[in-house]
């Protein structure tokens, strides 16, 4: 069997309308398996002002606005008897869901009535949110879940080896793979650092600039990114706050961190400048499944101080590239930062070997890994 033997339907939740690094990663999965041949058609919520075009056959299905704060984002209301009926004439002969949302679950239940292989990769660490909005009580449910979701698929992919022993400590006993990201060096590198870019946000060349990259909302760790930043402040630590992003808990933010420079979303080589323009990366977050903003800034040389978790174990090598700190210890991370903002040639190779660290990330290299693990379940059938 062969790549261009792959009739493959890709569930996502959402594929385009909101950009995101799942999505990204995504879009780059289908363009490349086009690429060799392969047939794709994408099941997934759409909008009427996507944030970029998609790759590929995109289906709408049926969605309705999330309640709350949160409304830019659309759940899918399952699978109606019109994408049912689009499905049947497509006739995939492999599945792939990217969420456990109701789409994905009506996705792999369609797929096994049909002997039809299915394959699940992991993107969000869904089970991490409720703690951030005070219904930790539900994680422990959402778990029980998310183990039913995919032990029924075939092979799950995740980005990182601490992913899938996350997953086995669940009870997830279906064959596990690693799909790890790539970065787009053309756009992500040292060289794209502009001083008077960053003199237009009121940051001088002088300044150390600790950065925030990523949508603002609570469950990125805002919370504990200020609690350092006024650390960092009681200490007389002199450094800027730089904020690249934006998102509904953008004004929450802004009041804890009153003298940071907001610079808004940012997008294509905008983003890589913005990103190269940072002194240091501080990423706190704890509910990625693989940290596509801290690859991009180990390519742009910045040196990165993370909490240790999923998104970063693996990436970040600790006391080289930057450090790893206990996801909410507040005092560990100042320290981190303090010696990196204060010793400049720490921080510089440290950023030299984030560089040199990232390079081996390829994007077709690493998506070929997941053709490979569609063959592997497809070909039996």
């Amino acid at each position: 069997m062969s790549p261009s033997d792959l009739r493959i339907a890709l569930f996502s939740g959402n594929y385009n309308y909101v950009r995101d690094g799942a999505n990204q990663a995504l879009n780059l999965l289908v363009g490349h398996l086009i690429t060799q041949g392969a047939t794709v058609r994408v099941y997934s919520p759409t909008t009427d002002a996507p944030a970029f075009a998609p790759t590929g056959d995109l289906v709408s299905v049926p969605s309705m606005s999330l309640p709350g704060k949160r409304g830019e984002y659309r759940a899918a209301l399952g699978l109606p008897a019109a994408t049912r009926r689009d499905l049947a004439a497509f006739a995939p002969n492999l599945v792939h869901v990217s969420a456990p949302d109701f789409l994905g679950q009506r996705a792999v239940t369609w797929a096994r009535a049909r002997g039809i292989p299915v394959v699940a990769s992991l993107h969000t660490r869904f089970e991490t949110y409720p703690r951030y909005y005070r219904m930790g009580f539900l994680e422990r449910p959402l778990i029980a879940m998310l183990t039913r979701f995919y032990n029924r698929a075939d092979a799950v992919v995740v980005p990182g080896p601490m992913l899938a022993d996350i997953l086995k400590g669940w009870g997830v006993t279906t064959p596990t793979g690693i799909w790890s990201r790539g970065v787009d060096h053309a756009r992500f590198n040292p060289g794209r650092r502009d001083p008077a870019w960053r003199r237009a946000l009121g940051i001088g060349d002088d300044d150390v600039a600790v950065g925030f990259l990523g949508r603002l909302v609570l469950e990125k760790g805002l919370d504990i990114f200020a609690g350092v930043i006024a650390e960092l402040k009681r200490r007389g630590v002199n450094h800027r706050v730089l904020v690249i992003g934006d998102g509904p808990a953008r004004d929450w933010f802004a009041a804890r961190v009153p003298d940071a420079a907001f610079a808004g979303f940012q997008t294509g080589d905008d983003l890589g400048r913005a990103v190269a323009s940072m002194d240091i990366f501080f990423n706190p977050s704890v509910t990625e499944t693989f940290g596509n903003v801290t690859l991009e800034a180990l390519a742009a040389g910045v040196p990165v101080v993370a909490a240790r978790a999923s998104g970063a174990v693996g990436l970040v090598d600790d006391g080289v590239t930057g450090a790893l700190v206990e996801p909410r210890d507040v005092a560990g991370y100042a320290d981190a930062l303090q010696h990196l903002i204060e010793d400049g040639a720490a921080r510089h190779a440290a950023g030299a070997a984030g560089h040199a660290r990232a390079a081996g990330y390829q994007w077709d290299r690493i998506n070929q890994a997941v053709i490979d693990t569609y063959l592997r379940v497809a070909a039996p059938r």
